[in-house]
């Protein structure tokens, strides 16, 4: 009988590992782990009260906010409280930053930047949704957490992942040593290790994107669309980050969220969803640019609401678009 190794064990294993580590980390993403089962238990009865559908108001990103984003939203801010290592929080529900209260005489160390319930839309249909995290350390020299203190690159983050609430609930994360997913058992009610070194393959048979805006996309990613139709690539797309960029990371294949008329720098937002699910899928192997072809992770953060374009998945179709759409921005250049 394989033993079980549920996340505690994990983290706490991992922790002793590493000759420089204090344990502070282990804390944070224990808090993290914690707040994950709580909204895993309202998304699972969300049909049996009343934290269904639209709440009435938008959130600093200018969508509409459903009910269960605001409660997954308290949910994580109040157990990131817990421990006192996080000193402030940057969510996609909030306009301006979140100070957490100090826990005794701890000095906080971590600033903790999230997506709590991405793709909520979905609830309404019984359709997957996740929860997006990342961690950075607090620099150094900062006295005060500000809003500047969260806009450093993505190559600065220290830990990303995601939970997926689906058919199963699993949590996938990395602090930079490869990535492991772990799956609830909700008999215990404990995360166990599940999918170990995850690593993505080198391509797939599967593009993610949203089709319905092909008119509204640049000449040369409608090019890129139509390349992968005659490759007779499936074509899947859910509307939550979190579940296509799941499949692409155990299929393979390249998710697609490129500049549109109406969002002509991208609508995903680079802090708290692009940045965490790039470092996860880089972690297996994957890579993830926008269209620019610039690296997602060496971008660097104008407003902690700031908006980016984003393609990621398997490394060589990756390669493959770059390819593309280099040829044929200087085709159109030409012409």
């Amino acid at each position: 009988m394989n033993k079980i190794t549920t996340l505690d064990e994990f983290i706490i294993h991992h922790e002793k590992l590493q000759s420089d580590s204090t344990g502070r980390l282990t804390s944070v993403l224990r808090d993290i782990g914690i707040a994950a089962k709580i909204v895993n238990r309202e998304v699972n009865k969300a049909g049996l009260v009343n934290i269904l559908g639209i709440e009435g108001s938008s959130n600093a990103s200018g969508d509409q906010v459903q009910k269960l984003d605001l409660f997954a939203n308290e949910k994580f801010i109040k157990c990131l409280s817990n421990s006192g290592e996080c000193a402030a929080i940057v969510s996609e529900e909030n306009q301006q930053i979140i100070h957490l209260p100090k826990v005794k005489d701890k000095k906080p160390g971590y600033l903790v930047v999230m997506d709590p319930l991405d793709g909520s839309s979905n609830i309404d249909v019984n359709v997957s949704v996740g929860t997006i995290f990342g961690i950075y350390k607090i620099r150094g020299e900062e006295t005060e957490v500000t809003k500047e203190s969260f806009l450093q690159k993505g190559s600065d983050i220290i830990a990303a992942g995601y939970v997926l609430y689906g058919t199963s609930t699993m949590l996938v994360y990395t602090t930079g040593n490869g990535i492991n997913g772990f799956t609830l058992d909700p008999s215990i009610g404990e995360f166990c290790l599940s999918h170990p070194n995850i690593k993505i393959p080198d391509r797939g048979n599967y593009y993610s994107v949203n089709q319905g805006y092909y008119l509204k996309f640049d000449v040369e990613m409608r090019r890129y669309i139509d390349y992968c139709c005659d490759l007779n690539l499936r074509l899947r797309y859910i509307g939550s980050m979190v579940s296509d960029v799941h499949r692409m990371l155990f299929q393979g294949g390249i998710f697609l969220y490129p500049n549109t008329r109406k969002y002509p720098q991208g609508k995903l937002r680079l802090l708290y969803e692009c940045v965490p699910m790039s470092m996860v899928v880089e972690q297996a192997g994957g890579r993830a640019i926008n269209s620019k072809l610039q690296q997602i992770l060496d971008v660097e953060p104008q407003d902690i609401h700031q908006r980016s374009t984003i393609v990621i998945g398997s490394p060589e179709m990756i390669t493959e678009m770059e390819e593309f759409i280099k040829k044929y921005t200087l085709i159109d250049s030409v012409v």
